[in-house]
């Protein structure tokens, strides 16, 4: 009765012999026993603290059945829209609806609601009233104060009110999630709870609350960009777990109130959590739909580590999973690996071991235990801080034990790079060792852009640092008698970039032979820097005003000039060339291209 995974069926929790429930975990992904999948970690967290935990992977959200399935949890359902926002993953950047959802059986698309999180606690409050509901994951930690929503193009109340759950907890959540269910446990009310840090309550009033922050109250910045942008910036400022306070935001007649972030979880929690007893696939029940999509790209990877220091101002891993990078031993990793290369289907390929950036493993800086990441500074902008070091020499090490094992026949490393550390005389070493054995032939690194103006809203390095990395990559390959070449991830439509910005940044990768496959329509995400730029047309931080391209067909037009090569975009450039009045170019756009474009 498929004992290597947790429960999903009521056969399968008689199966263990229980006669019902500590915790019921209802996520919009299908479920998959991996490390890479939140609501797997969380489920296997709560187990190996001795909870009984089950999985509603997906449920028909139209009535309550999927819902009642597992009973009444004895201590709470926890809520996860899984993975991805609901709407990012069912919208595209222009806001029609996606035909495919990778995290779904066979890849099928509509089996998760829009606003998921809202969706499952209503579902779940209609069915069991007065059972606590506790949410997280990225969709509930990125909507967890007043935020817009790119979708309803409006801002939107915190999603604990929006949801009517219990708590909500934000960033990774194993450690909230932990002291949530030892305390109900052991009697509390969670009515009651309004001290574990990286979390969010709601409350009538604020008596009990001791030293806080007061941002501007919903109704404010609902109604007001600049107040928007005033609750943002303190929130930004705050997100830290050393430094950071309790912000409270008024919401009508109660009051949204956000505890400072958890702290960092140590080397050996991260290793505890990583080689707990995951089956490592998709259950069962998946079989016949030929399986998940998106696990075969995790199917043999490892994450090495949490938290990203190079805070770029669209991404949401800032917010979510912090700045204090958090690493895993190379033990821990070695022995995952060894699991991994015992599986009857692993064929000898470790297809990764990263994070949200491959090359930030082991990055350390003295500040982050005693002051936290610092607040008027960033690690790596405009170049890297000289108290941030990353000991290259412990993860060439890694890479070698791991090309040791026995069944190991290739390391690949499949996360994204920072280019700009890869460019500094430090990691040269570590560059050429990762042309030499640990890339499949292509690289990827994200420019973004060529602008500097733009580069520095989105708080990237400059062009010509991407430059100087580039001619580091060919002296490596040089030097390992490799021929490789790089993934560039472009970003077109962000704000502060005009549509002449797109058409320097076209000329200037056409002048470099780059033609771009990997673009990246912007998208303003939740409680991101530049999703606040997106609405406000200001940057938060220095009130200086933006131009924003807000309107879709804009937006298209910046892509087809980046994306010139497409014959379907021929008539889309023609056009930004006549608004530019640069129609001189065409012929350096279109000459000897597109001979059978219409």
């Amino acid at each position: 009765m498929n004992e290597d995974f947790l429960p999903i069926t009521p056969e399968e929790v008689s199966s263990r012999g229980w006669d019902g429930l500590d915790i019921i975990i209802v996520t919009g992904d299908a479920y998959v026993d991996h490390p890479s999948y939140g609501a797997a970690v969380m489920g296997r967290v709560l187990e190996a603290d001795g909870f009984k935990v089950g999985i509603i992977p997906q449920p028909d959200w139209k009535s309550t059945k999927d819902f009642i399935k597992l009973g009444k949890p004895r201590l709470f359902f926890g809520v996860t829209s899984g993975n991805l926002d609901s709407m990012l993953a069912n919208y595209t950047p222009n806001r029609n609806r996606r035909h495919e959802d990778e995290y779904s059986p066979g890849g099928k698309a509509g089996l998760r609601p829009d606003r998921a999180v809202i969706i499952y606690t209503n579902r779940l409050k209609e069915a069991f009233p007065g059972v606590p509901v506790v949410i997280g994951g990225v969709e509930a930690s990125l909507r967890r104060l007043a935020h817009y929503d790119y979708w309803s193009d409006k801002v939107r109340k915190s999603i604990l009110l929006d949801s009517k759950a219990d708590i909500l907890v934000y960033g990774m959540g194993e450690k909230q999630a932990l002291e949530i269910a030892g305390r109900l446990k052991a009697g509390a009310d969670i009515k009651n709870i309004n001290d574990i840090r990286g979390t969010v309550i709601a409350r009538s009033d604020i008596k009990d609350i001791g030293e806080h922050i007061m941002v501007p109250a919903f109704d404010e910045v609902f109604n007001n960009k600049d107040k928007f942008n005033e609750a943002f910036k303190t929130i930004y400022l705050e997100a830290d777990p050393r430094r950071g306070r309790t912000i409270i935001q008024p919401h009508g007649g109660r009051f949204v109130i956000q505890l400072p972030p958890a702290e960092p979880l140590t080397k050996d929690e991260l290793d505890r959590i990583y080689l707990l007893d995951y089956a490592r696939d998709w259950h069962p029940a998946y079989d016949r739909s030929s399986g998940i999509p998106g696990f075969e790209t995790v199917r043999f990877s490892i994450i090495s580590h949490r938290g990203c220091c190079g805070a770029c101002n669209f991404c949401s891993l800032y917010l979510h999973q912090g700045r204090i990078v958090q690493s895993r031993s190379p033990d821990s990793i070695l022995e995952e690996v060894r699991i991994l290369s015992e599986r009857p289907d692993f064929k000898g390929t470790i297809t990764d071991i990263g994070g949200p950036t491959a090359n930030m493993f082991l990055a350390v800086c003295k500040e982050w235990n005693r002051n936290g990441a610092c607040k008027g500074r960033q690690c790596l902008m405009p170049s890297k801080c000289k108290d941030l070091s990353i000991d290259y020499k412990k993860t060439i090490r890694l890479w070698e034990a791991v090309r040791k094992l026995p069944k190991v026949k290739h390391l690949f490393i499949g996360s994204g790079l920072r280019y700009d550390l890869l460019a500094d005389k430090e990691a040269a070493e570590y560059l050429k060792e990762l042309c030499r054995h640990h890339i499949s032939g292509r690289l990827k690194v994200a420019p973004e852009h060529t602008e500097d103006p733009a580069l520095k809203l989105m708080n990237k390095p400059s062009f010509g640092v991407y430059e100087e990395f580039t001619t580091k990559f060919n002296i490596a390959n040089t030097a390992v008698n490799k021929k490789q070449f790089l993934v560039n991830y472009i970003i077109s439509g962000h704000p502060g970039c005009t549509l002449e910005d797109s058409l320097n940044l076209s000329l200037a990768l056409m002048k470099k032979h780059i033609h771009p496959e990997q673009i990246q329509d912007f998208i303003p995400l939740p409680m991101t820097m530049s999703g606040c730029m997106y609405y406000t047309g200001k940057d938060p931080l220095t009130g200086r005003s933006l131009y924003v391209a807000r309107g879709l067909r804009e937006r298209k037009l910046q892509r087809a000039l980046v994306q010139y090569d497409n014959p379907d975009n021929r008539r889309y450039v023609i056009e930004a060339l006549k608004k530019l009045g640069k129609m001189e170019l065409s012929k350096l756009f279109f000459a000897k291209r597109h001979k059978n474009a219409k």
